[in-house]
């Protein structure tokens, strides 16, 4: 069996690790070997964004790059089906295997199909509701082009049964993502978080600030709705800056979309001079795992984030509107809290985490083993 999987963001990454373990167990034990193919679109293609990931979880380097690069989603899934149907036509395997919500998959999926393949979506079945996301979009369409969907918790399984799919294209098989941070977790918890700061700082400080377990805040933003209007930013470098800073320290691993639009809105300035502020670069996969471990609070617009905090205990304040990932909302059992980008609303649901006792949850089938589940459905599909 031939398999290729076609990656391109950095929530793919974390996602293709483990099933690319799983191959290569499933390949020590059985005799009907797994060939896999790994494809590289380069949606993000610079260090910190891409191959930094592919280092720490030990992914071996992509078979076939496609060096796509930056562009609208138009542009990027064009490209994507044009260079990824020549990969797809040379190498005439039985599955494409897309992963999560990127661009990567929208043009996979469609590839797939149009060149009767065979299509498996990991992470199937999750809804936001929200049809301007562009996430959502490929969401859409790789659930309506799979052929198997495979997906993380019984709620996707709900959406893809309203949606008519059939019972037998569905298989729960858990969260991959959680394979990985089962899998580098005692890693993670060996960084020191000051060396962390100092090796990855944005921009100069005098004093690295005392970081204590559960004394400090934890930011990522990078959404268009978050990021890309004025007001709105200014908004939240405000509360971030003059309200969360004054109580504890506010690490921000600065996305380079969210770097631009601070620099270019005139904000920069008043983050670089509050000394409670650090400003990082985009992070690791350990890094940024061992941060989430011990944060007071974790204020973010990532889907994966919101998982791990879940998993991890730590509250998380979502500045979304929806999630497509309900299953980690409070009212779920989760440690999530949608807060949009309201900021009397983020100032509530903040003051709150102030006084939250730490509380892990694990969903059912999050225990680490979905890839070698995944790789079991895939194998025995028409057995």
């Amino acid at each position: 069996m031939k398999i290729i999987s076609i990656v391109g963001a950095r929530p793919n990454f974390m996602k293709i690790a483990p099933f690319i373990r799983a191959i290569q167990k499933h390949n020590k034990k059985s005799d009907n070997k797994i060939q896999h193919i790994l494809v590289h679109t380069g949606q993000h293609y610079d260090v910190r964004m891409s191959q930094q990931f592919f280092d720490e979880l030990n992914i071996p380097p992509a078979d076939i790059h496609l060096e796509i690069g930056s562009g609208t989603h138009a542009e990027q899934v064009g490209k994507t089906m044009i260079e990824f149907e020549k990969v797809v036509r040379a190498e005439k395997p039985d599955w494409v295997i897309v992963v999560g919500d990127v661009n990567a998959i929208c043009a996979g999926s469609i590839v797939a199909k149009k060149e009767h393949v065979k299509l498996a979506h990991i992470e199937a079945g999750l809804r936001s509701g929200d049809i301007t996301m562009p996430e959502e979009v490929n969401r859409l369409v790789a659930d309506r082009l799979s052929d198997l969907l495979l997906t993380p918790d019984r709620i996707s399984n709900a959406n893809l049964e309203k949606e008519g799919v059939p019972n037998e294209k569905i298989k729960f098989v858990g969260n991959i993502m959680i394979d990985t941070l089962e899998n580098e977790r005692e890693k993670a918890k060996k960084l020191n978080p000051s060396a962390i700061i100092e090796k990855n700082l944005l921009t100069k400080i005098n004093t690295i600030p005392q970081i204590e377990n559960d004394k400090y805040a934890v930011v990522t933003l990078h959404r268009p709705s978050n990021v890309d209007n004025k007001e709105i930013l200014s908004h939240i470098v405000d509360f971030l800056s003059d309200e969360v800073a004054k109580d504890i320290p506010v690490i921000w691993s600065i996305h380079p979309r969210t770097q631009k639009n601070l620099i270019e809105f005139g904000l920069m300035e008043k983050l670089s001079s509050n000394p409670k502020m650090i400003l990082l670069h985009p992070l690791g996969y350990h890094s940024m795992l061992r941060l989430n471990m011990h944060a007071r609070a974790v204020l973010t617009d990532s889907g994966g984030l919101q998982e791990e905090c879940t998993v991890l205990g730590t509250p998380c304040l979502t500045l979304r509107w929806n999630t497509e990932r309900p299953i980690t909302l409070k009212e779920h059992g989760g440690a999530s809290v949608l807060v949009g980008n309201n900021i009397e609303r983020i100032r509530e649901e903040y003051l709150k985490t102030l006084t939250f006792v730490r509380n892990p949850v694990k969903p059912e089938l999050w225990d680490g083993k979905t890839a070698e589940r995944i790789v079991k459905q895939i194998y025995e599909y028409n057995l």
